[in-house]
């Protein structure tokens, strides 16, 4: 089981915003991480004074990566967090450097 993590900042005054988006996650984009060949096991985002941080458990994180960046579902949440979340072509994706258990 692989552990994969993402940094995201939002715009300036689109933290409730974001966090509303959040409190009912659209079926289909949830439908989507679940049947992908990814493994997902455990996804959980976590917000804090505009930063944004997102936690995975899975088999296969090129799947999941290739879901976020090619799928039609990724695509229509994007659009309905643009101008929530900072645009920035950056490689978002983080590096596990320590795990204890």
């Amino acid at each position: 089981m692989a552990r994969i993590a993402f940094h995201l900042e939002l715009a300036d005054g689109q933290r409730e915003a974001y966090r509303e988006a959040h409190e009912d996650v659209p079926t289909w984009l949830e439908e989507t991480y679940l049947d992908s060949d990814a493994g997902l096991e455990t996804y959980s985002v976590f917000e804090s004074d505009g930063h944004v941080f997102g936690f995975m458990e899975l088999d296969d994180p090129d799947a999941i990566r290739n879901v976020m960046e090619t799928s039609d579902a990724q695509a229509r949440w994007d659009e309905e967090m643009d101008g929530i979340i900072l645009d920035d072509d950056a490689d978002q994706w983080m590096d596990e450097v320590y795990r204890m258990i």
